[in-house]
């Protein structure tokens, strides 16, 4: 009988499968290397891009700044303008408002019926105080008022006869309180609510 002994065979076969599995791993970590390496460099040249990128990008917003600085002082000279603007328009309105008042006052007054004595404004609230040859004629001059733009509202505030015996006549004496278009009425205050 013939004995052959296979156990170099075998530690043959394990060194194969030592050397096969360590070059595996070899491989393998060179793969991961390479691969790192390819990452590593990609990133890196992504980022000197984004780096030149916002190098452009701080140029353009430089040449941009004197721009904006000249369009902030247009706005501000735009808003003053108007504001100027505004307060010429209100001193024009203002200016007229009195003038035609007085006009619609004047062109309301019945002729040599009615006789003003007294002119006051303040505030929007117009106060006449005069003299006609009777109510009717206070009653009429109420209504002309009442009818004109200027005047918002009419109130009789009182009237007096008041005996001329000299010429055996009786006039009124009169006093009436309008709302011009200045007036402006004044909002309720709220009531604050005290907490529990």
């Amino acid at each position: 009988m013939i004995r052959i002994n296979l156990l170099p065979f075998r530690d043959v076969r394990k060194k194969e499968n030592i050397k096969r599995q360590i070059s595996i791993f070899v491989l393998s970590v060179l793969l991961l290397i390479c691969v790192m390496v390819y990452s590593f460099l990609m990133l890196n040249s992504k980022v000197e891009a984004l780096q030149a990128k916002k190098a452009e990008i701080s140029k353009e917003l430089a040449r941009y700044k004197d721009t904006t600085k000249e369009i902030k002082e247009i706005k501000e000279k735009i808003k003053k303008m108007r504001t100027k603007l505004e307060v010429i328009r209100r001193l024009e309105r203002n200016k007229q408002g009195p003038v035609r008042l007085l006009d619609e006052i004047a062109t309301a007054i019945p002729k040599d019926k009615l006789w003003l004595n007294s002119l006051k404004e303040a505030k929007g609230i117009l106060i006449l105080e005069g003299t006609a040859m009777d109510n009717e004629t206070v009653a009429f001059f109420m209504t002309a008022l009442e009818k004109q733009p200027h005047i918002k509202t009419v109130d009789l505030k009182s009237t007096r006869l008041r005996p001329l015996k000299e010429y055996k006549l009786d006039l009124t004496d009169f006093a009436l309180e309008c709302k011009t278009y200045l007036y402006k009425e004044k909002k309720p205050k709220k009531r604050k609510r005290k907490k529990r």
